[in-house]
């Protein structure tokens, strides 16, 4: 019979792979050293919910979890807190913002218990400010989420477009100024690069679509599109480095026509 484990066996097998006698690589890793495997594991968790996979996304939950059990575990050892410690956290946190499940609050829509999660999370950062919460906003976050989630604080007091058109005008003027800056190749050039894509951020607030998901799919799409062009090319025995610019752009509409038909 296969044996069932529990979430205290996992924090015992990660204490004796930290142990004396355990992992000579878990032994010598720290909060830092596995920061990155912190971000792969839940860029790899979301991966599978795009793809609707439930057995992989299974396991990627394990690996996302192993994290957090590692890093309480490190934590631990330097007597900072434990993983007990996070689960109460985690709790109070979800208690104390939802109140109108565990309290006395109301909200009857999405949009309502959105507006109370913003105010209760202000207060609980003793954020004095608007200013503050956008500034807290995770720098170790993706460039595009980071700039959606700063966008939505300032769009919570009502700085903001007034409709959907207003935010794509903003993003024609940004892209003229990046024009004139081309033409002066100065420094200037990062900055109204940026200017343009926070603008476009803008619009995808607006048309409620995630930019960072949208940039992902943009890039498969091309990704298969050549996939697609260079398939063609072997198939008539050329290599995609002795072909013109003009023939692979051919070859391009053709991908673009035939790829459209499979959706």
């Amino acid at each position: 019979m296969e044996h069932k484990y529990s979430l205290d066996d996992f924090r015992q097998i990660i204490k004796r792979l930290r142990g004396e006698s355990g992992c000579p690589w878990d032994k010598v890793q720290t909060h830092e050293t596995l920061r990155k495997d912190m971000l792969e594991e839940a860029y790899e968790a979301v991966e599978a919910i795009d793809r609707k996979d439930m057995k992989n996304l299974k396991e990627e939950l394990g690996d996302v979890l192993l994290q957090v059990v590692f890093h309480s575990s490190l934590a631990e050892d330097e007597g900072a807190f434990t993983f007990d410690d996070v689960v109460q956290s985690v709790c109070e946190k979800m208690i104390y913002r939802h109140p109108h499940v565990f309290g006395s609050g109301k909200a009857d829509t999405p949009e309502e218990v959105l507006v109370n999660w913003e105010d209760l999370k202000k207060k609980e950062k003793h954020a004095e400010t608007q200013t503050q919460m956008m500034a807290d906003v995770p720098l170790a976050l993706p460039a595009l989420t980071r700039a959606a989630k700063v966008q939505k604080k300032a769009a919570a007091v009502g700085f903001d477009f007034a409709k959907t058109q207003e935010a794509w005008e903003k993003v024609k003027e940004e892209i003229a100024e990046l024009e004139a800056e081309m033409e002066k190749m100065d420094g200037n050039i990062e900055e109204e690069f940026g200017d343009v894509l926070f603008a476009m951020v803008n619009v995808a607030r607006f048309l409620q679509i995630n930019p960072e998901f949208s940039l992902t799919k943009a890039t498969k799409k091309f990704i298969n599109r050549f996939e697609y062009i260079e398939n063609s090319a072997l198939t008539e025995g050329k290599q995609l480095s002795s072909m013109t610019l003009k023939e692979m752009d051919l070859l391009w509409d053709k991908a673009k026509e035939a790829l459209a038909k499979e959706r």
